[in-house]
């Protein structure tokens, strides 16, 4: 037991003690001659190669005076010799299948998994005897074997040295010394496996025992320089098996393969590398984030590259500066402004300040900063603006609320500083803001910062100069409600203008203003026209006299005809005819009682305070009949017995249409009508506290905020409001049920009726002059040979009726739709 304790304790002085201690034995333990799968000229060449340490070797000081041959003692498990059956006997299935001559044909080979090495093992040494068991030995996995005794090394120190060198993976010296006795054991494939693995420790004499374990398996030192990795020992576990079948083959074709070694130019080495499943997902995933990266920053680069370009464009030199805002002259004077004599009043201040400041500044007297001019769309807002520059004869800057604010962040706020810089530079001058509500409007504190920067610069340049830069600030809108108080406090927006919808008058003189532009004839009454268009704006006046125009141009007419006003008008009110729709003759009769029952009951009730003026079956904008009516003139309130004669005239159509077909007959065409009086109903029961039994109290604005009990109530008056007007248009038709039919009649016959004539109708008398409508439905052009429709083989088909589907219901005042 002292030389297992020895090279336990001294792992380095190991090998020299070792062979000093056995060379007296070796002439008695050496085995016969052992078959060699390599042929003599490799083994004289190894001979030649192996350095004969033997000869040389030196015992240490402590063992020059020891005498050795007391160490020895009979080792009869070294000495046995190695017979055929003993060896078999202690081989595995594995290893028998190894060594197998007949199974080493491809055909006889087994299909287990088994690693290819593990076999190898077998057939190149003689020594391992079971198979590898895998142990834990620190961070590294390392392989036990079970060694037999080959050239007097017992299985012992085999094992005691292999345990060592697993005990310290990092010591080369331990994993020398197992090495060296490899090599003594004849088990070179061991050592070539251990060290290829890449897991322990390797120094120029574990590199030497390598070439010499690649020697004795018959592979040339070139064949081990070419291998990657041979000698940095990083070999990879997918490259294991190449390497150890190019040892094997070499070991059993002999010296066949020892002039042509692996990988040798002639013979090259195919690895095959596998990843794993997470190595693929994670190489998926890295080229997907890549992926999505470089197309993000491409697309950044491409958007900031074309609003480069855009930016550049609107610099160009037709286009308009953002860094320059140009003034413009204006020739617009009041007389060129109708239908605001207020608004123009006031406005008169500005002028007279801006032309004359000392009459003012005298008396210490100070003009508001900013005029805001409130009203509708079409009044006239920006013309009045206009016009205070022309009167004054000032620079006018105009700019709309739409044109500060863009993509960029801040684009808002530098142009509104460069728009009242420019003003100061040309002063006195009109600053004009248009659509002020698109920048002015009330700020949330949800919002975001930049989304303020416009109005707060904008604040901020009307409290930074001072009245006397002579720079009057004028915005337009037409939702006061929705600027922000900031905006309208005194000293800033503090001067509220309106500029309202114009009366009779303001009409008459918008009219006459336009009329000048254009040819009208004489015939022309443009204070009728004027007076059945209340509510309409100058903005739309205008466009009914360029309507009115375009026709008779289209009719290459000299002038402007008194029809011509007429088709205008009725096209502004009532819409565009849609004279290619086709109607049957019997929706056309009930287009006719619906139309004349509106007709009847607006020109009988005497609570009305509207006339009768058109009333027409032809289809016309949303609807497929219109009667129209006029104010007798500008009403701006109503009473309860007004709203109530508005309510019948809108239930007029229904009721005829029962009389005349029954109440089951009643077409979808009354939808706008009942919507019509059920509004009426409801504002004067929520809105105008007209209802006797809720009282004077206002519920429209909080009507959801309202008992159950109470919204009930509501609705039973409303009811009750609408029921009884019903009733009073069934008594007041069924009176005038000849003249429901007489004009229903004539207005199958003539389509269209104005006031006269319906009056004419219903008194029985004729309308000589004029042209009635071809009798029959319209129909569409059929083709004279109509195709045969595919797959019903010239069998006749039911055709579905006439009578085509009625198109959705649109609001219009007295007039019938379907839906």
């Amino acid at each position: 037991m002292l030389l297992p304790n020895v090279a336990a304790t001294t792992t380095e002085l190991w090998p020299s003690i070792s062979n000093a201690l056995m060379s007296p034995w070796r002439h008695t333990t050496s085995l016969p001659a052992r078959r060699s799968v390599a042929s003599k000229d490799t083994l004289k060449e190894n001979k030649a190669a192996e350095p004969h340490q033997a000869a040389e070797l030196q015992l240490p000081g402590f063992l020059q005076k020891v005498d050795l041959t007391s160490f020895s003692r009979p080792r009869f498990s070294a000495m046995a010799p190695i017979t055929a059956q003993a060896t078999i006997s202690n081989m595995g299935r594995v290893g028998l299948h190894a060594v197998n001559p007949i199974l080493r044909h491809p055909y006889f080979q087994p299909r287990a998994s088994t690693p290819s090495s593990f076999m190898r093992s077998f057939s190149t040494s003689s020594g391992i005897l079971s198979s590898r068991g895998i142990s834990s030995l620190g961070p590294f996995s390392v392989q036990r074997r079970a060694f037999g005794s080959s050239n007097g090394i017992s299985r012992n120190q085999l094992a005691t040295l292999e345990e060592s060198a697993n005990r310290n993976p990092g010591n080369a010296n331990a994993q020398n010394a197992f090495y060296q006795l490899l090599l003594r054991a004849n088990m070179p494939a061991i050592l070539v496996e251990r060290y290829q693995s890449g897991r322990f420790a390797t120094s120029p004499a574990t590199n030497d025992a390598y070439q010499r374990a690649l020697a004795m398996l018959g592979a040339s030192a070139t064949q081990a320089a070419n291998a990657p990795g041979a000698m940095n020992g990083n070999f990879g576990r997918t490259q294991w098996p190449s390497y150890e079948q190019g040892i094997a083959n070499a070991a059993v074709a002999g010296s066949a393969n020892a002039g042509n070694p692996m990988g040798h130019k002639g013979e090259p080495i195919h690895v095959i590398v596998q990843e794993s499943t997470r190595s693929t997902i994670f190489h998926w995933v890295k080229f997907l984030a890549i992926f999505i990266v470089t197309t993000y920053l491409c697309f950044a680069l491409v958007t900031i590259a074309i609003e480069a370009f855009s930016t550049f464009r609107r610099g160009g030199p037709n286009s308009k500066q953002d860094s320059e805002v140009k003034a413009e002259k204006q020739n617009t004077r009041f007389q060129d402004v109708h239908g605001c004599d207020e608004a123009k009043e006031e406005l008169q201040e500005v002028v007279e300040f801006l032309k004359n400041p000392e009459k003012f500044s005298d008396l210490g007297a100070k003009l508001p900063k900013g005029v805001l001019l409130v009203g509708p769309p079409g009044t006239g807002k920006t013309l009045l603006a206009r016009a205070v520059a022309g009167e004054a004869g000032v620079p006018f800057f105009y700019m709309s609320g739409s044109e500060f604010d863009e993509i960029f962040v801040g684009v808002g706020a530098k142009r509104v500083r460069e728009l009242f810089t420019a003003a100061k530079n040309k002063s006195p001058a009109i600053v004009f803001i248009d659509e002020l509500d698109a920048i002015g409007g009330k700020r949330n504190p949800r919002d975001q910062a930049h989304a303020k920067q416009t109005l707060n610069q904008l604040l901020t340049e009307l409290d930074g100069f001072d009245q006397d830069s002579k720079i009057i600030i004028i915005g337009a809108t037409n939702l006061p409600k929705m600027l922000d108080k900031a905006l309208t406090r005194p000293g800033r927006f503090d001067r509220h203008v309106n500029v309202d919808l114009p009366d009779v008058r303001g009409r008459i003189a918008i009219l006459k203003h336009h009329a000048k532009k254009i040819k009208v004839s004489p015939d022309v009454d443009l204070e009728a026209i004027a007076a059945r268009c209340p509510g309409q704006s100058g903005a739309e006046l205008e466009n009914m006299l360029n309507v009115a125009a375009l026709r008779a141009s289209r009719a290459k007419a000299s002038f402007v005809s008194k029809q011509d006003m007429e088709w205008a008008y009725d096209r502004v009110t009532m819409g565009s005819e849609r004279k290619s729709m086709v109607i049957t003759e019997k929706e056309k009769e009930m287009t006719a009682y619906h139309e004349a029952g509106h007709a009847l009951v607006q020109l009988f009730d005497k609570e009305s305070s509207n006339t009768l003026y058109k009333v027409t079956i032809l289809p016309k904008g949303p609807s497929l009949g219109h009667t129209a009516q006029l104010p007798q003139m500008d009403k701006y309130s109503y009473t309860a017995a007004e709203y109530m004669s508005n309510i019948r005239v809108a239930l007029g159509g229904k009721m005829a249409e029962e009389l005349r077909y029954g109440g089951d007959r009643v077409t979808s065409g009354v939808s706008s009508d009942l919507e019509r009086a059920t509004d009426l109903g409801f504002m004067m029961v929520t809105l105008f506290g007209m209802s006797t039994a809720l009282g004077p109290v206002e519920y429209g604005r909080r009507y959801d905020n309202l008992s159950s009990e109470t919204k009930a109530a509501i609705e039973g008056e409303v009811r009750k409001t609408i029921g009884k007007s019903y009733e009073d248009v069934r008594k007041l038709l069924t009176e005038k049920r000849s003249e429901l039919d007489l004009l229903a009649k004539a207005l199958v016959q003539y389509e269209t009726l104005d006031k006269s004539e319906v009056e004419k109708v219903i008194r029985g008398e004729s309308l000589p002059g004029r042209i009635t409508a071809p009798k029959g439905p319209m129909r569409l052009p059929i083709p004279q040979q109509a195709p045969t429709p595919p797959g019903l083989g010239g069998v006749h088909q039911p055709q579905p009726p006439e009578t085509p589907a009625p198109p959705a219901a649109a609001a219009a005042d007295t007039s019938r739709t379907d839906g």
